[in-house]
């Protein structure tokens, strides 16, 4: 696995910041951030671009460079090599919202505002939403089948999803599936304060002004970044002497088909049985979930009634943690960074917590983890929650392997 977060550069640092409660939240440091509502973000606050040579950069949008670069952490970690038939026998599965948006803003910048009669030769292959999935497979030599998925806020998770049946189906061997999003821009983040469910920002605590499942809690915050898991065949990870990391065992995908923004429990719920029936588990089984909780007044409601409508009276007492309250909201890369996030819970056993949930919601009765990470003594089989505007909801079930 491999990630560029908000609080860390790799898997470990990521993690530990979790479990540390570190925030990733910040004010927006730019020209224009005094023209925003809400100025606060969750960046990559590392320097990626020395990463590439300046040829290179010519045709990398921001997020082609954070795919790239978690595609590397995840293909070192996995040990593998793409040459001969191996990279015929893989394929990218990747997720993304909106793409190269920073180019596509600089692009009607330099149009509009300054008057350019010509455009960078490159804008179409920087702006273009298959962009991180093509460099991934120019930069491995992959050679199988390439998918983009862009599906708001579940993207990468259904890519994640999607490559794991492929996998399971015979359709390829190996994947490299994840996500990345890279829009903190100006006009982006105006049109998500349109909406009015950005978080209003704390002036004495603006690390905290995202709260999921807390009674205060006003909305979510932008965030950016990348996550890459490297999926293969049990018996092919084992032939090769391969670490395997867990066992995603289940994946549901469904459309609430009723609003466009606003969620509905019965089909978030609906992902979640899909997702266990096709791992061969029942409700009892699950010993930890992390939701997608995006701290806004409709879609923590909405989440708690489908997680109650799943797993019943033990509902609650099942360890839920939110951890957009410290990454803020990757949009089409928060699935597989969630994803990531849920499987060092597995391997560590400890449920990392649901952070600034200072005061308890009625309405959200459920156990959110809000006292700090809880170490359990059984953590074997994690859920992951994704669901994202237009309806999507997908949820991938992992087991411990064994």
């Amino acid at each position: 696995m491999g990630t560029v977060a908000p609080m860390g550069g790799d898997v470990s640092s990521f993690f530990a910041a979790l479990l540390a409660g570190h925030s990733g939240v910040r004010k927006l440091d730019t020209p224009w951030a005094g023209s925003l509502t809400a100025g606060i973000v969750a960046p990559v606050t590392e320097e990626i671009a020395s990463h590439f040579p300046k040829l290179k950069l010519i045709s990398l949008d921001r997020v082609s460079q954070l795919s790239l670069l978690a595609a590397r952490q995840a293909v070192t970690q996995a040990g593998i090599d793409f040459s001969g038939e191996q990279g015929e026998q893989c394929g990218i599965y990747w997720g993304t919202g909106m793409g190269g948006a920073n180019t596509l803003e600089s692009a009607y910048n330099d149009l509009l505002i300054h008057s350019a009669t010509r455009l960078k030769p490159t804008t179409v292959v920087m702006v273009m939403n298959n962009a991180s999935t093509g460099q991934i497979g120019i930069e491995f030599d992959i050679r199988g089948p390439s998918y983009t998925y862009s599906s708001a806020c579940s993207s990468s998770a259904v890519a994640i999803g999607e490559a794991f049946r492929a996998i399971r189906f015979g359709l390829v061997k190996t994947a490299i599936a994840g996500g990345a999003e890279a829009m903190l821009t100006q006009g982006v983040i105006k049109s998500w304060e349109s909406l009015q469910t950005l978080a209003r920002v704390d002036a004495e605590r603006p690390e905290t002004s995202c709260r999921p499942f807390s009674a205060d809690r006003s909305g979510f915050v932008l965030g950016e970044g990348a996550a890459a898991l490297i999926l293969e065949e049990e018996s092919a990870a084992k032939a090769r002497g391969a670490t395997i990391l867990a066992e995603i065992a289940g994946y549901g995908n469904t459309t609430d088909a009723t609003h466009i923004t606003q969620p509905e429990a019965s089909g978030q719920a609906r992902a979640m049985r899909l997702a266990l029936a096709e791992a061969g588990l029942n409700p009892e089984q699950v010993d930890h979930i992390n939701a997608h909780g995006t701290g806004t007044k409709v879609g923590d409601l909405s989440e708690t009634h489908a997680i109650k409508q799943v797993f019943g009276a033990r509902a609650g007492h099942i360890p839920i943690c939110a951890t957009k309250a410290l990454h803020g909201h990757l949009m089409g890369a928060t699935g597989a960074v969630e994803m990531l996030a849920a499987i060092e819970t597995l391997r560590t056993r400890t449920v990392p917590p649901t952070a600034h949930l200072f005061h308890p919601d009625p309405e959200c009765d459920l156990d959110y983890v809000a006292e700090g990470p809880r170490e359990l003594a059984r953590l074997d089989v994690v859920m992951s929650n994704s669901f994202g505007f237009g309806g999507n909801n997908a949820v991938i079930a992992v087991k411990r392997h064994s």
